[in-house]
């Protein structure tokens, strides 16, 4: 018997942290420029400028560089200054998409220190602890953005991934409800809710929701693919095979149709454990 997590994150092979580790970043301690020699005391050398941190633009193109550029240029911020909540995120989010998750969460617990109702923190540890695959470490964080953000969806759906780590399946089920009352039209809310449900072996509401994520406009591969995955255990391969045609190179369509035809029917019904991975992230 297998979950439908596993199957969602190995059979279509989709990961959000491929990346190797790298080496430790440079957290403590600037570079000191040379010291030059005395002037004279009638024309004084004038200080050096400190360090400047980044502009506004800069910071908007640190978005687009890959994961390690990323967490080098965040890491500078946080070296120039430690109390910089942005940067702090930055890093964190940078580390976690190199698959750094312990560094990851020790960076954000740290900015959790310094502005503890800081919402977009609170909800970067939540993500943080479920990296790690530690989501009982999520649920607080998560419930306390959702008390200072009662209207913001991403806190439901966190704490709903969040349950289910801890195998707490009513509250999760109560929490992705509620993330798709205040998200709707959010496919990554309703693909959410579906796996869950596919996981407890309700694949029919699981297909449903899942063919509504995958109309919406910011319908994701990870979307499609979840909906090929349901069809395929179901038996509709050929169905599963247009899906996955849309978004696989033909030899990674070919094992998935092989794993397909060889699983079983039947999916467990048993708490899934889901990883990170198998969901997306959510920014």
């Amino acid at each position: 018997m297998c979950r439908m997590s596993a199957l969602a994150a190995t059979a279509l092979a989709f990961s959000l942290a491929g990346a190797a580790p790298v080496a430790a970043f440079p957290f403590g301690g600037k570079s000191k420029e040379g010291v030059q020699a005395p002037a004279a005391p009638e024309a004084p050398v004038a200080a050096p400028d400190a360090i400047q941190k980044a502009t506004g633009q800069e910071r908007a193109l640190a978005t687009g560089l890959d994961p390690l550029s990323r967490a080098a240029f965040w890491a500078r911020e946080v070296n120039i200054d430690p109390t910089d909540i942005e940067a702090g995120l930055g890093l964190a989010r940078a580390l976690r998409g190199l698959g750094q998750t312990e560094e990851a969460a020790a960076s954000v617990q740290r900015l959790a220190v310094l502005a503890p109702d800081n919402v977009e923190v609170l909800l970067e540890l939540a993500r943080a602890q479920l990296a790690r695959g530690e989501g009982f470490y999520g649920v607080a964080p998560a419930l306390q953005a959702q008390t200072l953000a009662p209207s913001d969806w991403r806190a439901p759906f966190l704490l709903a991934m969040a349950y289910e780590q801890a195998q707490r399946d009513t509250e999760a089920l109560a929490a992705h409800r509620r993330a798709v009352q205040l998200a709707p039209n959010n496919p990554a809310v309703l693909s959410n809710l579906a796996m869950f449900q596919a996981a407890r072996g309700q694949a029919a509401e699981a297909e449903a929701l899942l063919r509504q994520a995958a109309a919406l406009p910011g319908a994701t591969a990870v979307i499609r693919q979840n909906l090929a995955l349901i069809l395929g255990l179901q038996g509709r391969i050929s169905e599963a095979e247009t899906l996955a045609r849309q978004d696989l190179p033909p030899q990674l369509v070919a094992n998935n149709l092989a794993y397909l035809r060889s699983a079983s029917q039947t999916v467990a019904t048993g708490g899934s454990g889901r990883s990170w991975e198998s969901v997306g992230s959510v920014q």
